[in-house]
């Protein structure tokens, strides 16, 4: 007889009923449990709301729900999503692309515990002896180079930036934002009586100059009020130095730039521990050389590491570092700082510290885990997604690479377009499925960008001559101009060392990467592009107004929330919490500013348009030229008032390329521009990059994207391999000599995508 099934094992779909979170409308689906799920879709359409913002986060708000009240008041008050009903959620884990913490005592070392590890290594067979594993840690007092305190550089002012010694104090000798030399911060060095304030300050004593610079902090009279006089460095160092560098205004943070130098400690040649540390020998290296090894060569020495006392942990520190070199960081080593780490290798690092993991039966939530990666490393990247699914886990991706869309074993596609045109389910089902579905997704799962016949003719050359930066070795090359230039090659072989570190930044060169845009949470695209100033304007114009009632970060602001749409509470020791501002309900200005409206809308409702739908609205003029730019660079979705810190990577270079396309700049310089993008974008983004050729730009792009390499007119391909392994030029000419010639990674797999 039939043993009927257990209940417990009923509970193998995730029930999704009636999710409405931003843009998604009253979705409704099931997902498979211990299946590899792939969400597709426009950037815009609702993935990320069903999948982060959705199950993610109503799964993390109950596993919050499940520690003491104690506890939870330490933690975010996470709200429940705007769903229906949610059934049969596991604990979720996201392996997400936020970098990693801007803290400099963090590196990749600290961050996967191999630097842990390591330490206690040492301590046990390390030559001489020095005790305990915390004598080899560079972030406590006993391991710690002292000159540097564990941090591997010191800083240094440059003085010629603080000042010009061929004139005086009177005559404006200080050069430091905000010291101008009729103001109080200069009367006080001048009026002092300590230097004196009409002699140029190349001709001071040596006392004068001592007193100058350094001198502490002493009180002084000057016209009958009672001052503090401090020396110009300690003066600086607390006034402008110790601010967060993002928080001041841009022509301090350049001044910051100019003046502050960074250098490697000297003490402890930068590799931030005390003699005693670096003393302690294992087969003739210290863990200070272990740390500066490439990842691939340190698990090389591991390997030759024999001794029963630490075989075990012997064995967990191989684990780990042959993880990091299968999933393609092997040309990192563990001194790098965590925030140098791009999103994709943050990503990829975050992704091994579960690898290892005896947890099964959790959720794993990716967010597009291929950026960053050649097709080489997305096939190994699909093997370890695979791996996580095979040890009985959930996993969920949202991507737009058909390579790692094919693997799934379910794929949900929502659209059809993005924002308001968004948020329906338009296919569930497999691979094979959606391919022979009549979705967007579907219809370009098998496109295949063609090889140029006949490609661009150059009309000269960017020369590059002995570039030896980071890992290259001597590297010269000639860009062409006046074509598209894909430069290609696996991650960390050394393309953005030659691209970034090698063409100057000069007048004519527009660089555009996807780092964060500077702003407040106040920013969106609308200031952010120049594009709030002619709305203003035309708002202002129809109504007899002044403009400044149209910018909520001025005379139109709620007064309630000033502007902002959501009130901010410090809770001291809790985490802040954002609340809908109730007197303007979030639309950030005062009522009686949105009784003004233009052609039928009032500002707030403009400002809540995507660049798709203002570009309907608004008849030809300036505000009409920016959008048409959005819109070209595929950012027809976004929302004119949606927040710049919302925004992805890919995004975020999208933008500064829409702002950059009104620059006079002859050569663009892009970075992985079709991150983010889904496949039927991919190919206006190719239209924009010929359009741009063809009105004399040269375009260089550094890109995995295969469409983007068989669009090219020249191919430039850095390997073969990563790290030390890479820094070569593996091949140059068109994409067809790649193809044909087929003996490079890239030509391997550029000739399989295009059938040849």
């Amino acid at each position: 007889m039939n043993n009927p099934r257990p209940t417990a094992d009923s509970h193998d779909l995730i029930h999704v009923r009636g999710a409405r979170e931003n843009n998604l409308q009253n979705v409704s689906l099931d997902i498979p449990k211990r299946r590899l799920t792939v969400f597709t879709g426009v950037s815009g359409s609702g993935k990320s709301s069903l999948v982060f913002g959705t199950i993610a986060a109503e799964s993390q708000r109950l596993i919050n729900e499940t520690y003491s009240a104690f506890l939870q008041s330490f933690m975010p008050s996470l709200g429940r999503p705007d769903v229906d009903a949610l059934h049969n959620l596991s604990a979720a884990i996201i392996v997400d692309q936020e970098r990693m913490g801007a803290n400099s005592r963090s590196t990749l070392g600290t961050a996967t515990d191999v630097n842990a590890m390591l330490r206690i290594v040492f301590s046990r067979l390390g030559q001489p002896h020095i005790g305990p594993s915390f004598r080899f840690g560079f972030n406590t007092p006993e391991g710690m180079c002292l000159r540097c305190e564990g941090l591997g550089h010191v800083t240094d002012i440059d003085l010629d930036e603080l000042f010009d010694s061929t004139k005086s104090l009177n005559e404006g000798a200080i050069t430091i934002p905000g010291y101008s030399a009729d103001g109080w911060m200069v009367r006080t060095f001048a009026e002092s009586g300590i230097v004196p304030g009409d002699v140029p300050i190349g001709r001071f004593t040596e006392q004068q100059r001592q007193d100058f610079l350094y001198k502490e902090q002493v009180k002084v009279a000057i016209n009958g009020m009672n001052l503090t006089y401090e020396g110009l460095v300690p003066k600086v160092q607390r006034s402008i130095l110790s601010k967060d560098k993002d928080a001041v205004q841009p022509h301090v943070r350049a001044f910051i730039d100019r003046a502050v130098t960074f250098q490697t400690c000297p003490d402890c040649d930068g590799t931030r521990l005390n003699e005693a540390a670096r003393s302690s020998l294992i087969e003739g290296k210290s863990i200070a050389d272990c740390s500066r090894m490439q990842i691939s060569d340190l698990a090389a020495f591991v390997r030759t590491i024999v001794d029963d006392e630490v075989a075990p942990l012997i064995s967990t520190l191989q684990q780990t570092l042959d993880s990091l070199v299968e999933i393609g960081l092997g040309y990192l080593s563990l001194d790098r700082t965590a925030a140098s780490l791009s999103g994709g290798e943050a990503q990829r690092v975050k992704m091994v510290r579960h690898l290892g993991s005896s947890l099964t039966d959790v959720s794993y939530i990716f967010d597009e885990p291929t950026v960053g990666l050649h097709p080489h490393d997305i096939e190994r990247m699909n093997a370890l997604l695979l791996r996580l699914r095979d040890k009985g886990n959930t996993v969920l991706v949202v991507e737009h690479k058909p390579e790692t869309i094919a693997i799934a074993d379910h794929v949900v596609d929502l659209g059809p377009r993005a924002g308001i045109n968004g948020g329906r389910i338009q296919f569930e089902g497999t691979v094979d499925e959606l391919r022979a579905s009549d979705t967007l997704t579907g219809r370009h799962l098998g496109d295949r960008v063609q090889l140029r016949e006949t490609p661009r003719l150059r009309t000269g050359v960017l020369e590059i001559r002995g570039a030896t930066r980071h890992n290259l070795k001597n590297v010269d090359v000639d860009i062409p101009l006046g074509v598209l230039t894909v430069v290609t090659g696996v991650a960390g072989s050394g393309k953005s060392s030659l691209i970034h570190g090698s063409i100057p930044r000069g007048a004519d060169v527009v660089t555009v990467d996807q780092a964060p845009i500077k702003g407040s949470r106040r920013s969106n695209p609308a200031t952010y592009t120049g594009l709030l100033d002619p709305i203003r304007t035309a708002f202002a114009k129809a109504n007899g107004v002044k403009p400044a009632l149209f910018s909520a970060n001025s005379a139109g602001a709620c007064p309630n929330c000033n502007g902002n749409g959501v009130i901010y509470t410090d809770l001291a020791m809790m985490a802040g919490v954002a609340t809908v501002c109730e007197m303007c309900e979030g639309k950030r200005f005062q009522a009686s500013v949105l009784e003004y409206t233009l052609d039928g809308k009032n500002i707030a409702e403009v400002l809540g348009m995507s660049v798709a739908e203002a570009l309907d609205y608004f008849g030809p003029g300036p505000a009409r030229a920016i959008l048409q730019r959005l819109s070209d660079v595929g950012l027809g979705y976004l929302g004119l008032g949606q927040p710049l810190t919302t925004l992805s990577g890919g995004e975020r270079q999208r933008l500064k390329l829409a702002i950059h396309m009104a620059d006079k700049g002859g050569i663009y310089v892009l970075d992985e521009p079709t991150t983010g993008l889904h496949l039927a974008d991919v190919e206006h983004m190719l239209s924009l990059f010929d359009r741009l050729v063809d009105s004399g730009k040269t375009v260089i792009v550094i890109e995995h994207h295969q469409a983007v390499m068989a669009h090219a007119d020249w191919i430039i391909d850095i390997g073969p391999g990563a790290g030390h392994d890479g820094g070569r030029i593996v091949f140059e000419g068109t994409p067809a000599e790649i193809v044909a010639d087929a003996s490079t990674l890239t030509g391997q797999h550029l000739r399989t995508y295009v059938g040849a």
